[in-house]
């Protein structure tokens, strides 16, 4: 207890372990979700069994597909071993993790749209993780940080709220998509559905409550009673399986990115340039979009109001980001899931340790890991929304100048589905307002270099 109270400062956080011990398990069930999810996205960027295509290589499993398997195993051990830095060099409750966000444009945007395979768009990942790693240790990434105005890191938390509100109510089928309104509300007569439901309601109630690990418990009683609903799925469940590590380790090709999409070198430099530019912008705005958010709600800023260890953090994040792409996964970024963990209390790097012990047992018992279903973990992410939303209150409305971008910042997060495309938005309206209510010269010149970035980014590369 003393070493763990010297190397986390649990008393200066005011914090304890068994509060960090459930900070973390609250965090690795609301996001283990994705560890089955991830590797099936990416084996459609080309990592499942050679010569099947379409939907033949997308009824692969990992117990069928080696490179599946694979990649599974390197998303845990680099989401391990990112996560372990956050918490010992940062000591901060920020579990770092292949974003599902990032995942999804690797493999849509990298691998198919730009041809590029999916060890050259690994290849691409490893340089944004260099480019972070020098914009980090200059400080680059602590001045942008600084440069954004109050009132629109209280909406990138309200926004984030909006976000990961819609993750849980489309995870658990409360929503879905719907051709003449966009969206609408599930079928209620689904059992999984019900399941979701009554999930909130379990989770409202113990929280409502102040029931210590509510989120958790929330969880667990939801994924019971979801067996004899037939929800929860223990039919040829294979517990302990030994992990497939190798065929994504170590698989970059930095020769090929700058020579397979046949446009000669200054072509090919071109694309790759804009590919790195454009991994590099959407981590970099999920990142600081999530650690300010959530640190902000939990009150895990110094006295400027900053976020504890801020350039650790960073630092963290990017080295993350170069190992994962040796190791053979996508961006790591601060997962927007933390903050499940830390609405339950957790504010050191001990509840990452616990996150990450997690993870390595997955590599053993991934069959564990996909017992909990969509339905019983998406109330964790709503009422995380719910506790989020408080930052509304802080942001100034009067003044139109200040209110334009907070409400695009907001609106754009759950509207594109993206964390980065609100902040880029809300970046944008910044100084367009400001310029136009004859007060530009306020406008930090950062943000009129990342306005004009998005902008760009948005015509030459959009989503």
């Amino acid at each position: 207890m003393n070493l763990l109270e010297k190397i986390f400062k649990l008393k200066q956080n005011k914090t304890n372990v068994k509060t960090e011990v459930i900070g973390g398990l609250t965090t690795f069930v609301t996001f283990a979700y994705a560890l089955l999810v991830i590797p099936n996205i990416l084996k459609l960027s080309g990592m499942n069994l050679e010569g099947l295509k379409g939907n033949a290589a997308n009824k692969i499993s990992m117990a069928t597909d080696p490179i599946v398997a694979s990649a599974f195993a390197s998303v845990c051990i680099a989401a391990a071993i990112g996560t372990l830095i956050m918490a010992f060099y940062a000591n901060l409750p920020f579990v770092l993790a292949p974003g599902l966000g990032l995942v999804s444009f690797f493999t849509f945007n990298v691998c198919i749209k730009l041809n590029f395979s999916w060890q050259e768009g690994l290849a691409a990942v490893f340089i944004s993780g260099i480019l972070f790693v020098i914009i980090t240790l200059t400080s680059i990434r602590e001045k942008i940080i600084y440069s954004i105005p109050q009132n629109l890191k209280y909406a990138i938390t309200a926004g984030i709220g909006l976000f990961v509100t819609i993750i849980g109510l489309k995870s658990g089928g409360i929503i879905v998509s719907n051709p003449s309104t966009l969206v609408a509300f599930g079928d209620f007569t689904n059992k999984a559905v019900l399941l979701s439901i009554i999930g909130l309601v379990i989770g409202v109630i113990l929280m409502a409550r102040n029931v210590t690990g509510a989120i958790l418990i929330s969880i667990i009683l939801t994924t019971i009673i979801g067996i004899p609903m037939g929800v929860t799925n223990l039919t040829g469940m294979k517990i302990f399986s030994l992990p497939h590590i190798g065929n994504t380790f170590f698989a970059i090709d930095l020769k090929g990115l700058l020579t397979s999409n046949g446009h000669g070198i200054l072509g090919a430099i071109l694309t790759v340039l804009m590919v790195v530019i454009t991994i590099s912008l959407v981590d970099l705005f999920d990142t600081i979009g999530t650690l300010l958010g959530t640190a902000q709600n939990a009150g895990m800023v110094d006295e400027s109001g900053e976020v504890t260890n801020l350039r650790k953090a960073l630092t963290s994040d990017s080295v993350g980001t170069t190992i994962g792409a040796l190791l053979g996964t996508t961006t790591l970024a601060t997962v927007v899931e933390s903050s499940s963990g830390i609405a339950q209390g957790a504010r050191t790097g001990l509840s990452n340790v616990v996150v990450s012990l997690m993870l390595i047992l997955s590599l053993f018992f991934s069959g564990l890991v996909g017992i909990v279903p969509q339905s019983a973990s998406s109330q964790a992410l709503v009422i995380v929304g719910i506790l989020m939303m408080r930052a509304v209150t802080e942001i100034d409305f009067k003044d139109f100048s200040e209110a334009v971008p907070a409400f695009f910042t907001i609106v754009m997060m759950p509207f594109t589905y993206s964390i980065a495309n609100g902040i880029a938005i809300g970046l944008i309206f910044y100084p367009i307002c400001k310029i136009a209510t004859g007060k530009g010269k306020e406008v930090n010149k950062i943000i009129y270099i990342f306005a004009i970035l998005f902008i760009l980014r948005f015509i030459l590369m959009p989503d």
